[in-house]
């Protein structure tokens, strides 16, 4: 019986969109848009920056190297402030309040920076949960399996009794094979809630 649902952070909670993030900077030339794309949001930096051996400080110096002189203020902002204003995805709070009010464990299992609680804490979603658990913080990524094992220890769960929704199938295929149930989650809270009573949860409307 799933007692624990599990939720991923960026595109299941809140927004995770580089273009939007990079409409609300006004950059607007594309190959600007395109630089900033593969050198910050796709760079190896912010990989590390989820696995903990870096942070936005340690980063930014790196980063920074490869971009021309005009974009340095942008690209540092961005580093720093992507997520301000924090914006949740649509339909997940009400779901997640409904879930948590029904007598389901709450949890976060994110890959993130070490600047996550700085916005995490300020999203109004988060005060439903139980616990968090962020990459960073113990140096392995989703989907190693190692980090599904390290949440079940950490927080004492079964993993047959939780179910983790993420936006990523890699993520939710190594969920479940450390044993868990899993939903990948496309955008959608409603088809999201069907997925879920069809998986045997009980959502009261």
């Amino acid at each position: 019986m799933i007692r624990n649902i599990v939720f991923d952070m960026g595109k299941v909670m809140i927004q995770f969109d580089p273009d939007r993030f990079m409409d609300r900077a006004g950059i607007k030339d594309p190959a600007d848009r395109k630089l900033i794309m593969n050198e910050l949001f796709r760079s190896v930096e912010w990989a590390q920056m989820d696995e903990g051996t870096l942070t936005e400080e340690t980063a930014e110096p790196l980063i920074l190297t490869r971009i021309p002189e005009r974009l340095k203020a942008t690209v540092s902002s961005l580093l720093y402030n992507w997520a301000f204003p924090r914006e949740q995805i649509p339909g997940m709070e009400d779901l997640v309040r409904r879930l948590k009010e029904t007598g389901y464990g709450i949890w976060l299992l994110s890959n993130a920076s070490k600047m996550q609680p700085r916005y995490w804490r300020d999203v109004p979603v988060s005060r439903y949960f139980d616990g968090t658990l962020i990459s960073c913080d113990v140096n392995v990524v989703k989907p190693c399996r190692q980090i599904y094992r390290i949440f079940t220890e950490r927080f004492s769960l079964k993993p047959e009794e939780c179910l983790f929704i993420d936006d990523a199938p890699a993520n939710v295929a190594g969920a479940i094979a450390c044993g868990w149930q899993g939903i990948v989650f496309h955008g959608d809270a409603e088809e999201l809630e069907l997925k879920m009573i069809d998986a045997g949860i009980n959502i009261p409307r």
